[in-house]
């Protein structure tokens, strides 16, 4: 009987890691094809990946410089940086949680991404083109990055790509001041870069 019952949770933690894998690399959302414009901000085009973990090569400008796996969120914040405001990062590669350093402190220079680094929350409110940095999470172990395209004193927009085949490019999050610091109100967000 119990060897039964391993028989059968090993059945069906095969089946349930299959079908993850399938939701997270193939593309279930009929209305969209992988690589299709979805979105612009400021000229800069987002693109549909699909499913989070679908990668479509690596995208590189004619200078060479890395701007990561297509359609992948870090590449559309590493081209809007390049393309919208003519910035490089020193350090071209990395997962999305690991643009922002906790080695750093807050409002001083992130080295790797030449970038001013705050934290969440901060003295700092947070400004238009700021690039917003996620932790990681149980489904999503490489975090999140997107850029913030709207700010007022109650809330912020971010424009994402890469938000998951349903998901929207666009997100509003609510904005809180307390004790003289900004918090962007979702707890997964580390802070946000911006550029000197």
């Amino acid at each position: 009987m119990l060897k039964k019952k391993v028989v059968i949770l090993i059945i069906l933690l095969s089946v349930g890691a299959f079908g993850f894998f399938i939701l997270k690399t193939i593309n279930i959302n009929p209305e969209y094809k992988v690589g299709k414009q979805i979105d612009q901000f400021n000229g800069v085009a987002v693109y549909y990946n699909g499913s989070v973990g679908h990668v479509n090569g690596r995208e590189l400008t004619a200078d060479g410089y890395n701007l990561g796996l297509k359609y992948q969120c870090v590449e559309f914040v590493k081209r809007y940086y390049y393309e919208a405001l003519n910035h490089k990062m020193p350090d071209s590669y990395g997962h999305a949680k690991d643009f922002f350093d906790n080695k750093v402190s807050n409002g001083k220079i992130n080295k790797a991404r030449n970038l001013i680094q705050y934290t969440n929350p901060s003295l700092s409110k947070p400004r238009l083109h700021d690039l917003v940095v996620y932790s990681g999470t149980v489904l999503n172990k490489y975090g999140h990055v997107s850029i913030i395209s709207q700010v007022t004193d109650k809330d912020i927009e971010i424009i994402q790509q890469n938000p998951g085949p349903f998901g929207d490019s666009r997100k509003r999050y609510h904005l809180i001041k307390e004790n003289g610091k900004w918090k962007i109100n979702n707890h997964q967000i580390l802070g946000w870069l911006r550029k000197k």
